[in-house]
């Protein structure tokens, strides 16, 4: 199925120029929402978005603006760790842990994947940790020999989130027909979240046919995302989610800039206009759609 090129977890954006100052904040949103999908603990560009006491601020900025839950994940084994003290400390934002696809085939070839993996495993057993993920396939940064093992984790990630009764959190790049063909073999858990979705009108009716929910990230406010605003039209409601991926993905017209869950209202609008809603329909939807996937914080 095609993609936009420029769309998917953490792309390279060479025509757009690095900023570390951070953007102001956006207007608010009417009803609060929840970003289900952010980084706190990874640096870009030299700037940490939230790490020990400055997850506060973090989550101070974006409860500003409406937005005032977070999932926050952890997909190495530091991250994951990191994301396992977040969660105990701050009542606002619930975790996910895994190992991210692209790290899987370098944890195989250290000889460090059953260890790591038994470290996920006890992780994920934590009451605050609700999410299985990012877990899933990336054909851009993991080429044909890594591959295999890398879908291996893959189905080991999803009979996990099955087995504990947790969301999945999928990342997906490059990989669309594999992706659905493994989640089709092993059977999907009851909760599935397309993380960042970056497919086109085709495979969003069938990930909505399936009852996954599509989670969109900045991605859908770029110029040039006509096609991911096009797969966007016709997901119903209730399948939808909106995320940051922060501290990448900066919403336009701040791309270049590090991302934060503050600017979720920006990606939100443009949602709202896409599927020709009002914004205070689509945040009643998004937030419940948030504690249908993952509970109450």
């Amino acid at each position: 199925m095609s993609e936009l090129p420029t769309t998917g977890d953490r792309p390279a954006q060479p025509s757009t120029p690095r900023r570390t100052d951070p953007p102001p904040l956006p207007d608010p949103l009417p009803l609060p929402v929840v970003d289900n999908h952010t980084h706190v603990d990874i640096e870009r560009d030299g700037v940490v978005m939230g790490d020990g006491a400055g997850v506060q601020g973090v989550i101070e900025a974006a409860r500003t603006v409406g937005v005032d839950r977070l999932v926050q994940i952890g997909c190495d084994r530091e991250s994951a760790r990191v994301t396992a003290e977040v969660v105990t400390r701050h009542p606002e934002v619930l975790g996910g842990v895994a190992l991210h696809p692209n790290e899987v085939p370098v944890l195989a070839e250290r000889g460090e994947l059953e260890e790591a993996l038994a470290e996920i495993d006890g992780l994920l057993r934590g009451e605050r940790i609700r999410v299985v993920g990012e877990t899933g396939l990336d054909h851009f940064r993991t080429d044909e020999s890594g591959r295999g093992v890398q879908e291996d984790s893959f189905r080991w990630h999803i009979a996990k989130a099955k087995e504990l009764g947790k969301a999945l959190q999928i990342h997906d790049r490059d990989a669309h027909d594999d992706v659905l063909r493994v989640l089709a073999e092993e059977g999907a858990p009851e909760r599935t979240v397309m993380h960042c979705f970056s497919g086109d009108i085709t495979m969003a009716r069938e990930c909505v046919e399936r009852g996954y929910l599509l989670s969109f990230s900045g991605t859908v406010t770029f110029k040039n995302a006509h096609a991911l605003r096009d797969a966007l039209a016709v997901v119903p409601l209730e399948n939808l989610l909106v995320e940051t991926d922060a501290p990448y993905l900066t919403p336009h017209p701040h791309r270049g800039a590090p991302n934060a869950p503050y600017l979720i209202p920006l990606t939100v609008r443009v949602m709202a206009s896409t599927l020709n809603v009002s914004v205070p329909e689509l945040c009643t939807a998004l937030s419940e759609n948030s504690e249908r996937a993952y509970g109450p914080w």
